[in-house]
This record gives C-alpha cells, structure tokens and sequence, in this order.
C-alpha cells in the first residue's frame, strides 16, 4: 500500500452511501420496521437461474461437444447427468482424463490425500500413486516439474493449492511454460501442461487466500487462463484445457466449490475455450463478468428490475425496464474480442465487473480494446467495477470487492450517462 497525506481511494458508490445513511435513521427511529426475510432480498448463488438444475437444461448447454472416439453425433436422448458441485465437477473431469489419457499425471501439494478442497479425493486410490502423487511445498518446483514432463509427452496436471502462491512459480510459468514453443521455433511443445489453482474471493482468505491474480498474467503470449463460473462449465472447460494444445492456467473460484451446484453431464464433453457465453441477451448496456462476481451481477440486474422498498428512491423507474445483456467471459487470455465488441456496438455501453483491483486489471486491457474497436458506437465511458487497490482485507473483506449493490450503482450510472 501507499501512503499519502490525502485519502487516496476512490469515494464510496452513491447508492450504498445513501442506503446506510438510511440505514442508520431507520436505526435511530422508534417506528417499528418489519425485518427482512432470512435469506434476505438478494439473490444466492445456490438459486441463481444461471445455474442448469435439470437434466434437459444440462444437455442443451451452448457449445457443449460430446467427446467420444465414436462420435455419434448431438444425440442425447441416452445421455444421464448427475448433481454436482463445483470440486466433484473438477475432480469428474480429472478422473475422465487419467481414465482415457494413460500419460495423463496429476500433481501437486497433498493431492494424494485429496487436496485441501477434495477436488481429487480417490483418484490416488483409483489410478495409483505413480500418476496422483504429492509433491513438496514449492510452487515453482511445481511449475517447474509441469514443464519438464509435458516436454517429454506427458499430460501434466498440476495443482498450486492457492493462487495466492503462484507468484514463486511465476518465472516458471511466463519464462518456460508460455514461451517454450517459440524458443523451440515450433519443433517442441509442453501443451499438455494445464496448472489448476482455486482463486478469487472466499469471505475471509485475507491477504493470502483470497486474490485474484489473473491479471498478472495477462502480457504471457502462449499460456491460455480459463476461470469457469459453474459445475457444468467447470468440467467441459478443464477437460478442453487439459486437452488444448498450448499451456493452460485454470482458476477455480473457491467460494463457488460447494455453493454453486447443478446437473453435470457424467460422459465425457467439452466446452469452447476462447469463446465467451452470452447469459442474458439485451439492447441497452453490456455487463461483463467471471467467475464469482457473475452471480453478484444477476443480483444487480434482478434489484434493478425489481428493487426493494429500501432502494426504490434510488432506481429510477425509466431505467427498471432496461435490457442489459450479461456476457460470461470464460477464457481470459486470449479472450474472446469478437463477441464482446459485437455486443457493445448493439448496446453502446459497457460495464466490466471483476473481483481483482483496478490498476492492471484484466478490465483495463478489455476498456481499451473495446474503446478501439467501438469508440463511435459508445454513448458512455467504458466503466470498471472492481476491487480496491489494496490488499485483500483481513475483516469485511466483502466491501473490498464489487457487490451487488456497486454493480448496480454502476449500471444506473452507465445508463444514465
């Protein structure tokens, strides 16, 4: 952190202000308040309509590519799918892949044991010691070791227990992994390398268990970062990384692990890398998202569709019937240019919403190429909602990231411009 004479962070959004300020009058008044319901008025991620809760849903999901020697083709009249959480969706996709890959190895700190999120509870057992195994407490060995097998044929899957531990490995991963087909002048390659890591915000990580570093990696030409947002994109999306022919970052957002829930295909598919996934068509603004923050954004635009009696003075009613059109990005890098600026040119605003800071946030890089390719379409500036440049809190580490209350604020802002 830096340190000046004057308050240096941004001041706090309107509408979360002036609720607490109401907040506190109510709280000082002897009128009686009815409470709110137990759940609250938001949205959780365990009922969010995002989520595939039935068989039918699961098996139409867009851009799904059942992956068989045979192919038969979209038939899914015998397929089953089965409930799943987000580390049963990863460990799924982990057994399917040592199952069909005989070169397939999974690695990395307590593994064997199943990890500290049980994503790979069994498969020790099941495929052996000698292809899920432990390793000693060194990312960069880690990384390292990645690197050097993928280089001799096999498929390396490894594991950084936290991505707030990735930065040891960092040379590792943007010295070799990301360059080492160029310097081999394309005779050599470590595609089979893909590097799991839970990321992003779970509540209260603190400073080392609940940052976002995808941003770091951003400027790595060669290396491909997938964050997933559900059960179901989390098996297709692993499966298609651990499959790609360039070295993959996969983040898991660890919150999501056993909140978000849905039906699973059992057999064996992927999902599109480098392609986003349009969540909620619309005409007036372009909310932008991953991961975690997705569901906070389904918040913000069911408030603003239907506020509470809390909020209502600060809604305007001419925008509760805008039509914002949610886009998941899925593949960070490279990401996918072409659906975001076509969508833009149609709604002519933009707002991107991501839990890492804003200086060097992946939202930068997107603001500018968007800016470039659709500068006179925009009837707004591009807007950034995302974490405070500080580091991870270690009490009230939910006001460090943008909730649903700031992507809210941000919209009616947006819209109003």
């Amino acid at each position: 952190m830096f340190i000046s004479n004057s308050f240096a962070l941004r001041p706090m959004n309107r509408i979360a202000g002036l609720v607490r300020l109401g907040c506190a009058q109510r709280w000082q008044s002897t009128v009686a308040v009815e409470p709110p319901p137990a759940g609250g008025h938001l949205t959780a991620v365990a009922s969010s309509q995002l989520l595939r809760a039935t068989r039918e849903t699961a098996l139409r999901t867009p851009g799904l590519t059942w992956f068989e020697e045979h192919d038969s083709g979209p038939i899914i009249g015998g397929r089953e799918t089965r409930k799943m959480n987000l580390y049963q969706a990863v460990r799924d996709a982990l057994s399917t892949a040592l199952a069909k890959d005989d070169t397939a190895v999974v690695f990395g700190e307590d593994v064997a044991f199943g990890g500290v999120f049980r994503c790979t509870m069994g498969l020790a057992e099941e495929f052996g010691r000698e292809r899920v195994f432990n390793t000693p407490l060194t990312e960069q060995g880690i990384a390292g070791f990645g690197v050097g097998i993928a280089s001799m044929g096999h498929t390396a899957i490894a594991e950084i227990q936290f991505a707030d531990y990735i930065f040891p490995a960092f040379d590792q991963i943007v010295n070799e992994a990301a360059k080492y087909r160029y310097r081999a002048g394309g005779q050599f390659s470590i595609g089979g390398l893909t590097i799991r890591t839970p990321t992003m915000a779970v509540g209260h990580g603190g400073l080392y268990h609940s940052q976002s570093p995808e941003g770091f990696f951003i400027g790595a030409s060669g290396i491909k970062i997938v964050i997933p947002r559900s059960p179901l994109q989390c098996k297709g999306l692993l499966l298609a990384s651990i499959r790609d022919p360039n070295p993959v970052l996969f983040m898991e957002p660890k919150i999501l692990y056993r909140s978000a829930v849905e039906q699973v295909p059992v057999d064996d598919y992927t999902l599109p890398l480098s392609r986003a996934e349009i969540l909620v068509p619309g005409t007036d603004l372009t909310l932008l998202s991953w991961g975690t923050p997705i569901y906070h954004c389904e918040t913000a635009l069911s408030i603003l569709h239907s506020p509470p009696a809390s909020l209502e003075p600060y809604v305007p009613p001419s925008l509760r019937t805008a039509k914002i059109e949610l886009i998941d990005l899925r593949t960070i890098l490279p990401w996918d240019v072409e659906t975001v600026v076509e969508s833009v040119r149609k709604t002519r605003k933009l707002v991107i919403v991501h839990e890492a800071g804003y200086t060097g946030g992946v939202g930068g890089e997107i603001a500018a190429e968007v800016q470039k390719k659709a500068f006179l379409r925009l009837e707004a500036p591009v807007k950034r909602l995302t974490g405070w440049d500080v580091p991870a809190a270690l009490q009230y580490e939910r006001f460090n990231m943008p909730d649903a209350i700031r992507i809210l604020d941000g919209i009616i802002e947006t819209l109003a411009y």
